[in-house]
């Protein structure tokens, strides 16, 4: 189970994702995108890392210096591999790189969110689950730590305090 991302910061969102794919799935892999290619990031790659690790304790988390899903599933360091994204970027699916090359390599872990139809093209490659929605969104985090605002329901206490000792996030 690889569930990637720019973690920019991570947020209790993806901690009840991590969950829900240990509880139903199996033990994730976090890989957080050192140059994601979909999309800037606010802070750096060693800051999100460190973000990730507190957000995620008991997981194995990796900094992942592929740009793109499919040139780390062509790099063949995980096996049989199954990527979990939620069902957002599952309709968004085909504009990524290669899409049908990634679902060649991999499989993929579909979780449900509201407001996202899952159709599933591919039922012998596309695998949906549910889980306990938590509309967080990373960009909502940042604009309330750029206003001084609290997060403190919206992210894990350690990453609330990282960020703060961290600076981060912060106009």
């Amino acid at each position: 189970m690889l569930l990637g991302g720019a973690f920019d910061p991570p947020h209790n969102g993806h901690v009840v994702l991590a969950q829900a794919v240990r509880e139903r799935l199996g033990e994730p892999v976090v890989l957080v995108s050192a140059a994601p290619g979909h999309k800037d990031v606010a802070a750096p790659a060693e800051a999100r890392l460190e973000l990730a690790r507190a957000a995620f304790p008991d997981l194995r988390v990796e900094l992942d210096p592929h740009a793109r899903t499919i040139d780390m599933l062509r790099e063949g360091r995980f096996p049989d591999p199954v990527v979990v994204i939620g069902a957002d970027e599952y309709a968004a699916f085909g504009s990524w790189k290669e899409p049908e090359e990634v679902l060649r390599l991999a499989r993929l872990a579909v979780a449900t969110r509201p407001g996202y139809p899952v159709a599933v093209g591919r039922p012998d490659r596309v695998e949906c689950f549910e889980i306990e929605p938590l509309p967080n969104a990373s960009r909502e985090i940042r604009a309330r730590v750029a206003a001084g605002e609290p997060i403190d329901e919206l992210v894990p206490p350690a990453v609330a305090r990282l960020i703060e000792a961290r600076g981060l996030y912060v106009c």
